[in-house]
């Protein structure tokens, strides 16, 4: 029978307590949420909904090609100036998400005969980008420089190491300046995705690499998503006029994808000219998870400290994180659910984005919620 294996597949997962569905949201919710990635509350801003609007409107519904065709507008080439400016950097692209932005990134900087160095905790759309790159990768030992000078010292040609600067499972941070130092011994290239940094980290939440003295370096490529801290939807890389030059020409989610939606390039630049306005959310987001955590280890919770805005909580085997969840969504309150294989050790986790909207109230309920549906 054709496709008999899924069945297979599927029992496995249903075995393992793996099994994934959809849960479709109604626009309007009376749930409490600590699951989005909507770091700085403003999925829903007047000003970032009007900016997508006025974009549709102006632009149409889509972008109706890729970039290289027809699917450039004005707008993109806006919002690529001033994500490079606000972030430091020469140049910027903008894709139709942050996953497109990776692979182009990774692909695009690791060509035949070169060295991928990758950190172990890697996102999937790094560790994609890898498998997919027609480079050699090597995996380092998570956040370890040393690690990634002893790989790039064994290798003679191109090289770059590939690494989240905040990572997405437990929210520390990338040790950033040793990562540099260790390339720039080998000139090696760094490659770093920037999605839970921006907006949330460095002077006014332009980011991890901005706050490591990193950004604007002919060494240092960047990417971004505009779906967290922005609002909205796309991701976009951030680097050296010729890097972003060389991606244009050989990067094929650039080349062979659909350009970001008008629409979702509004409400991107609408967000990233609100923050300029007022960059305390930025601070104000890493307080938020600041708070979370002291509370939640206060109430004997194995939560890991965060360098950012994503808190974790560790949850005792991959069914238990699922109900912990579902009583927790029964409760009032959404949460992330990571077990494996999104989690790269194993271990499952409820994962909490705070939010810089959130009030000391919020918080204090979120907390009480986690604490009385523990397993």
């Amino acid at each position: 029978m054709a496709f008999g294996w899924i069945d297979e597949q599927a029992e496995l997962r249903r075995r393992a307590g793996l099994v994934r569905t959809l849960r479709p949201r109604a626009a309007e919710s009376p749930l409490l949420d600590l699951a989005s990635n909507d770091y700085l509350g403003l999925a829903r801003h007047p000003e970032v909904t009007e900016g997508a609007a006025r974009a549709a409107r102006t632009w149409g519904g889509g972008s109706t090609g890729s970039r290289l065709v027809t699917g450039s507008t004005e707008l993109h080439a806006e919002l690529e100036g001033e994500l490079a400016d606000f972030c430091g950097f020469e140049a910027a692209l903008v894709f139709s998400s942050g996953y497109a932005a990776n692979l182009a990134a990774v692909t695009a900087l690791a060509p035949h005969g070169s060295l991928i160095v990758s950190d172990a905790g890697n996102h999937a759309s790094l560790i994609d980008g890898c498998r997919l790159a027609r480079g050699t990768t090597q995996v380092a030992a998570h956040a370890d420089p040393d690690a990634v000078r002893k790989a790039l010292g064994g290798h003679e040609g191109p090289a770059v190491a590939v690494s989240d600067t905040v990572f997405s499972v437990d929210g520390d941070a990338a040790p950033l300046t040793g990562l540099a130092e260790a390339c720039r011994e080998h000139g090696a290239g760094l490659v770093l995705d920037d999605a839970h940094g921006l907006g949330v980290l460095g002077d006014g939440g332009r980011g991890a690499p901005h706050a490591a003295g990193l950004a604007g370096a002919d060494d240092v490529v960047v990417t971004v998503t505009l779906s967290k801290s922005l609002g909205g939807q796309g991701g976009a890389v951030l680097g050296p006029s010729r890097a972003i030059g060389h991606l244009v020409n050989a990067a094929r989610t650039f080349i062979f994808d659909t350009g970001l939606a008008p629409a979702a390039a509004g409400a991107a630049l609408a967000a990233l000219r609100l923050l300029r306005r007022e960059p305390a959310r930025a601070a104000r987001a890493c307080e938020v998870a600041r708070e979370l955590h002291t509370r939640l280890t206060a109430a004997g919770l194995e939560a890991v400290r965060p360098d950012a805005a994503v808190v974790s909580v560790r949850a005792p085997s991959p069914e238990q994180a699922v109900r912990w969840a579902a009583d927790c969504r029964a409760a009032g309150l959404s949460v992330g659910c990571f077990r494996p294989p999104s989690v790269p050790d194993g271990v499952s986790r409820l994962r909490l984005t705070a939010r810089a909207d959130l009030s000391g109230a919020e918080i204090e309920r979120a907390v009480r919620v986690i604490g009385e549906t523990r397993p």
